[in-house]
């Protein structure tokens, strides 16, 4: 038995030494496949690339040793559908990953492929930004995306500060998408493509030419070109032809251009005469060892005439794809995997004969394989080879180059953490900057036409295609604008404004007028500015309010004239009246002002009376000279004078307050007899909207709206008007014989309608805000210009002359506005100074109370001590009695009272007076 166990346990270990040898043993040889169009500008270069790549992985021992690369290539010959059908026949040989293709339309298909039998897919050169979605897991990219590469580009516009441009791009999934992200990266620097101009995948010269054609109709002159590899360099030799290559245009190229140049051969250089002044990106390389090794390599594999094309960007990118594969496979075997492949269900399950999906196996290591290549990290020849979260390569950013004088020249360097700068990104790294924080510098630029400043970037018109003016034909009030009889020749006020600010503009701007309307009625204001709008005019010139719901679809200029909403309605002079004296001052402040001089005149009766004659007397004379010196500081015709210091002070402070109401009643009384008063009960828009008159508008106005829509007036209520003629009749009738009580209407139109009627006037003040601008399309540059023209017209005084031109012939109407009422003085704007004099007043007669019972207690005190032997003095008094004691003291003179003080001093026994003194009973 002993020997049976040993027996068993030497044959599994046995068994487990071959299961182990088989699981460990390298494979002889891998498969990748690679889908990519042979004859084409990348495909040419790619081709050489990744064969050299191969032939080096090959013969290096330190990667995959023991088992060769086999590299299956199959031709997409540009084509989807063929692509396709060649990634079906790579498939079948087990290929463990693809390489390529660089059709983004392609790699679409292909992608679906690689996603259903997981198997990686790197690719060297489509750039589609879409290709990154989750939709496609397997799909990885060694190249730089466009997403990546637009916001480079956005970002050269934004440098020069071009805010529209136009978009030329073939019209597949790499230039919908390509452009898509250009606009998103252009929106967020506040610009935008304006305008995208598709070609088709196989454009021919005469797409190109309708295209060009298509776009000097428009405004921009930024173009930005977006297709695929082109030798013939088509669009440029087009626009050259074409007279687009002038000093007037600029032109950006995405990095196809660089690829293309960068593959010509050097005795073809003079084919780069077409793009002189084109700006385009190339994909930046780190300068190293590796890269200069690899280009003398290229330059011999071109002697020995194995490969035709010069090396560009993609040929790098392709070689290091291969050794991306090369070292996620290595890792993948050295971590004991194996490759298998096994059937899928749904294949199997397929009725399908003809296609023979059975074939196809799915790769149960794609997984594997895919996560290692996604952390795949080493040194290229494009430089550190890693990637990040999105499956794309982690780049250095892009060469802004410049063809000038038919060569090529850097001018710059663009990455995502820096910016634009003159010194390579790699430079960078150790600084902390971002980009924000540094500043952003290019070189020196050859634009087209050989200039170094920076082309405008825009035309509004030229002599063939001048700019397209709607002008309302306006019926009345003519003034502002319209056609003159007899001619084709259109005046006015707004015409002299507009014609004026031209003179401002930097540039050149020819321009046709277009009259909007018949000119038997007013047109509508609306319609015009939805004209702009939908393209019929490129701008809109006249009495044209600035409005919210016009705002919405075009664009206007600074105001020219403040206006807005006022109502108008019939006045008259205000009539005599006997009582008018007692309108510039309120009920409570008449009531305050009297109760001032009755005070004033008890006061300072109180203060003077011990000390001035002149308030000494008998009963009635002291209470004439009273309230006679209190009125007549009113007219400052007082003949008595204050002696004592606190009257003064009290009367100083009174004259002070006098004065102050007096120029004020002066003021309001004489505004209230020459302002005017209204015949119409209409006081404000209030009474306008809360009852049933009927209220005029203009024709055309957008009064109508306003008062229909914002202040929900019945519109049976409104009653258009053609002309001033029909404002002054539907006035003069009135709302009960079939006129108006009011017209409701802009500032400026009334202006003009009341500088020959003095009958009529405004009530109170605009209710509305607004002003007079030109319309423009939306996002048109010559909006701004023209606003800053305006300003510079109103600061040189121009547009106040204009003004004056137009409606001050007779002289400038002044405003007339009816008032409800007259604007009555209240106690509220004199409170303050009423408190203080009161104050005062209080103060000065507290204080005089005080000294008066301190002089009385003193005079008792020396009274009993001094006269304490008279027994005709009553030593002890009822309280009643002390209080009239103390006011008939008071009632003395002063000087009396200083000799009754002298006589306690100097006699024994003193003779009381008879007005201080009692006996008892």
């Amino acid at each position: 038995m002993k020997n049976l166990g040993f027996s068993w346990f030497f044959c599994l270990m046995i068994w487990v030494t071959l299961n182990c040898l088989v699981g460990c043993q390298k494979p002889g040889a891998v498969n990748v496949g690679a889908v990519f169009t042979f004859d084409s500008v990348i495909g040419r270069v790619a081709k050489a690339a990744m064969k050299a790549a191969i032939s080096d992985i090959n013969a290096t021992p330190t990667i995959l040793n023991g088992t060769r690369l086999n590299l299956i290539e199959a031709d997409a010959n540009c084509n989807a559908f063929l692509g396709s059908i060649e990634a079906y026949q790579v498939i079948e040989k087990e290929v463990v990953a693809f390489i390529g293709p660089q059709s983004s339309s392609i790699a679409h298909m292909i992608s679906v492929i690689a996603n259903g039998l997981q198997v990686p897919l790197v690719s060297y050169a489509a750039t589609d930004p879409s290709l990154s979605a989750k939709q496609f897991p397997f799909f990885v990219r060694t190249v730089q995306s466009d997403s990546y590469q637009m916001n480079a580009m956005a970002s050269l516009v934004d440098f020069y500060g071009w805010k529209e441009v136009i978009a030329i791009y073939v019209d597949n999934d790499y230039g919908r998408n390509g452009i898509s992200a250009l606009n998103d990266e252009l929106n967020r620097r506040m610009a935008k493509a304006v305008y995208k101009l598709p070609l088709p995948v196989r454009f021919t010269q005469h797409d190109i030419v309708t295209v060009l054609n298509q776009s000097r109709l428009l405004g921009p002159r930024v173009y930005i070109v977006h297709v695929d590899p082109d030798p013939g360099l088509r669009i440029f030799a087009t626009a050259e032809k074409l007279q687009m290559m002038s000093s007037n245009y600029v032109w950006f190229a995405t990095d196809w251009l660089s690829a293309t140049i960068d593959s010509f051969a050097p005795m073809n250089g003079t084919a780069l005469s077409v793009l002189q002044g084109v700006v385009g990106l190339r994909q930046h390389i780190p300068e190293s060892n590796q890269t200069k090794d690899f280009i003398s390599r290229w330059r011999k594999m071109q002697q020995q005439g194995l490969v035709k094309s010069e090396l560009n960007t993609y040929g790098l990118c392709a070689y290091d794809t291969v050794w991306t594969v090369a070292h996620s496979i290595d890792k993948f075997i050295n971590d004991g995997n194996n490759f298998t492949f096994s059937l899928s269900v749904k294949l199997n399950d397929s009725k399908t004969t003809q296609m023979h999906l059975e074939k196809l196996k799915v790769f149960d290591g794609g997984a594997i394989l895919l996560d290692n290549i996604l952390n795949t990290s080493f040194s290229g020849l494009t430089g550190p080879v890693r990637f990040n979260s999105d499956r794309n390569i982690i780049t250095s950013g892009y060469d802004v180059i410049n063809i000038d004088k038919m060569a090529v020249h850097i001018v710059g360097f663009w990455s995502n953490t820096f910016g634009f700068s003159v010194s390579p990104p790699e430079t960078l790294q150790g600084t902390k900057n971002r980009h924000s924080e540094i500043e952003q510098k290019l070189g020196k630029v050859a634009w087209p036409g050989g200039k170094t400043k920076a082309p405008r970037g825009w035309v509004i018109a030229d002599d063939e295609h001048p700019l397209r003016i709607g002008v309302p034909y306006r019926a009345s009030f003519v003034d502002f604008v319209t056609k003159l009889n007899g001619s084709h020749k259109i005046a006015g006020y707004c015409i002299d404004v507009f014609t004026e600010a031209l003179k401002f503009v930097p540039y050149n701007v020819p321009y046709k007028f277009e009259l909007f309307g018949d000119g038997q009625s007013n047109p509508n204001y609306g319609q015009l500015v939805q004209r702009v709008a939908d393209d019929v005019f490129d701008a809109a010139v006249g009495d044209i309010a600035i409005v919210k719901n016009r705002t919405k679809v075009v664009d206007f200029s600074q105001p020219y004239i403040t206006t807005g909403l006022v109502i108008v309605a019939p006045i008259h002079n205000t009539k005599s009246s006997a009582w008018v004296f007692l309108k510039p001052f309120t009920a409570d402040m008449w009531c305050m002002t009297a109760g001032g001089f009755f005070i004033i005149a008890f006061v300072i009766w109180i203060l003077e009376h011990r000390v001035n004659d002149a308030f000494r007397g008998p009963p009635r004379r002291q209470l004439v000279t009273m309230f006679m010196f209190s009125f007549s500081t009113l007219f400052k015709t007082n003949q008595e004078v204050t002696v004592s210091t606190l009257g003064r002070l009290v009367m100083v402070v009174w004259l002070f307050l006098l004065m102050v109401i007096t120029s004020s009643y002066t003021a309001n009384l004489t505004s209230i007899l020459t302002v005017q008063q209204l015949s119409s009960p209409i006081t404000g828009v209030e009474s306008l909207i809360g009852n049933s008159w009927p209220i005029g508008y203009q024709v055309g106005s957008f009064a109508h709206g306003y008062l229909s829509d914002n202040l929900n007036i019945q519109r049976s209520r409104l009653v258009k008007l053609h002309s001033p003629e029909e404002y002054e009749t539907a006035l003069r009738l009135g709302p009960d014989n079939g006129g108006v009580a009011a017209i409701v209407d802009e500032l400026s139109y009334v202006e003009l309608f009341l500088s020959k009627r003095t009958d009529f006037g405004i009530i109170g003040q605009p209710f509305t805000k607004s002003g007079w601008g030109f319309a423009f399309q939306r996002d048109s540059p010559l909006a701004v210009d023209m606003s800053t023209a305006i300003l510079k017209l109103s600061e040189t005084g121009k547009l106040q002359e204009i003004h004056a031109k137009w409606f001050c012939k007779m002289g400038c109407p002044g405003e007339r506005r009816g008032k409800s009422e007259p604007n009555q003085l209240h106690l509220v704007s004199f409170w303050g100074l009423y408190l203080l004099c009161g104050l005062i007043t209080l103060v000065a007669l507290l204080i005089f109370i005080l000294r008066m019972v301190r002089q009385y207690a003193r005079y008792r005190r020396r009274q009993m001590k001094l006269c304490r032997p008279s027994s005709s003095v009553q030593t002890t008094t009822r309280c009643s009695q002390v209080l009239f004691n103390f006011f008939d003291f008071i009632d003395e003179k002063e000087e009396a009272i200083k000799k009754m003080f002298m006589q306690c001093e100097n006699n024994p026994v003193p003779e009381t007076p008879t007005s201080t003194t009692s006996t008892a009973t």
